[in-house]
């Protein structure tokens, strides 16, 4: 019992505080962009099944020890392989993307928890190959990890997920103590393959999509390939003023004028009706949840712990800036939930199960076992 009632004082409190506050956010702006499309009846239920589910499996891989991941990453990795080769196969398409397999009762996106699985896999990875910090082998080894999915996301296409992945191996190289230089070598080394990608591989309504930020009207005169989005979303952030025009009030939001507004665009929602003091207060929450992350990295007793808090971090963040970028026409369009706050079976669980295993390796700090 004292063993375990001093394991329960690593439990990172804070961090559950965070996903709460935010949980509740993500329930209030669910509901208004829901509230009046007829063909979103039922996400609100949908949602909130989600997050329980989400925070059972939450609790489960608290109680779970992380280490256990170590001994299944290599099957883990190839089932999430095979899994996203499979969408490319037989996947649902939506919104332009190949990423969903049809279960029947509900769609599944396998890039969702592969985020997880592949920041677990490259952790073991470079934690059993800790002492070869800088070596090139290992390197290329964990580019390859990446690399794959990587492509295999961004063939259906993802550019979003693609992006994701790219940001976590970024993150976790860095405090796996990979060299500046080499990192610079590979960026150098980068520039002309997405030369090729970006003028052989990519279509021209494809470039048009990732250029479109820059200048709405000037890429997409006719409004056709997304200057919609981006000329709604703003205007819908900069009507909430201040405080907003108040929850399930939002002209644009509650007229269903925001494309795909329960997911792609709830911050635009968040920012018409709770205004700039709403918003900027859940982006607090946000950025104080990837801080409690980088903290249960800090604190973490072994490197594969440690890789995974920053893994996981990186994922948050990354969403993060690039779901209210996007918003904000300051980012690429590439359709990302915003974390805890935005509707999506996957993500949703993906997101919770992270924080899981966060708190796994928060309450594992010190050598105390249950």
């Amino acid at each position: 019992m004292p063993g375990m009632q001093r394991t329960w004082r690593s439990y990172n409190y804070t961090l559950l505080g965070c996903v709460v506050v935010l949980i509740c956010f993500s329930l209030a702006m669910v509901y208004s962009a829901t509230l009046n499309a007829p063909y979103t009846q039922g996400y609100f239920s949908r949602h909130v099944v989600n997050l329980i589910v989400g925070a059972i499996g939450m609790v489960l891989l608290t109680i779970l020890d992380y280490h256990a991941f170590e001994a299944w990453v290599l099957p883990l990795y190839l089932g999430t392989l095979a899994l996203l080769g499979i969408v490319l196969g037989i996947g649902q398409i939506s919104s332009g993307a190949q990423s969903w397999l049809n279960l029947g009762i509900r769609t599944f996106q396998p890039s969702e928890p592969a985020k997880i699985l592949i920041i677990v896999a490259l952790a073991a990875f470079w934690s059993r190959y800790e002492r070869e910090t800088g070596s090139w082998r290992v390197l290329i080894g964990s580019l390859l990890l990446v690399g794959v999915p990587t492509i295999l996301v961004f063939i259906q296409p993802d550019f979003g997920t693609a992006m994701v992945f790219t940001t976590i191996w970024l993150m976790m190289a860095w405090v796996a103590r990979t060299r500046w230089w080499q990192l610079l070598i590979l960026f150098v080394a980068a520039i002309p393959v997405a030369w090729v990608g970006w003028y052989e591989i990519l279509q021209p309504y494809q470039r048009t999509r990732l250029l479109i930020f820059t200048d709405p009207l000037k890429y997409d005169p006719d409004l056709r390939e997304g200057a919609w989005n981006i000329i709604q979303s703003l205007t819908a952030i900069g009507s909430g003023g201040m405080f907003g025009q108040g929850w399930t009030r939002g002209i644009l939001s509650q007229g269903n004028y925001l494309p795909v507004q329960y997911s792609d665009f709830i911050f635009a929602v968040t920012g018409e009706e709770l205004g700039f003091f709403g918003a900027t207060l859940m982006l607090i929450f946000l950025g104080a949840l990837i801080w409690q992350a980088l903290s249960v990295a800090r604190v973490a007793r072994d490197t594969f712990g440690r890789l995974i808090a920053i893994g996981i971090a990186g994922m948050f963040l990354c969403h993060t800036v690039v779901h209210v970028g996007m918003n904000m026409s300051i980012m690429p369009i590439t359709g990302i939930p915003l974390p805890f706050i935005s509707y999506g079976g996957s993500f949703t669980l993906t997101s919770l199960a992270a924080i899981g295993l966060l708190q796994s390796i928060a309450l594992r700090r010190e050598r105390i076992v249950f």
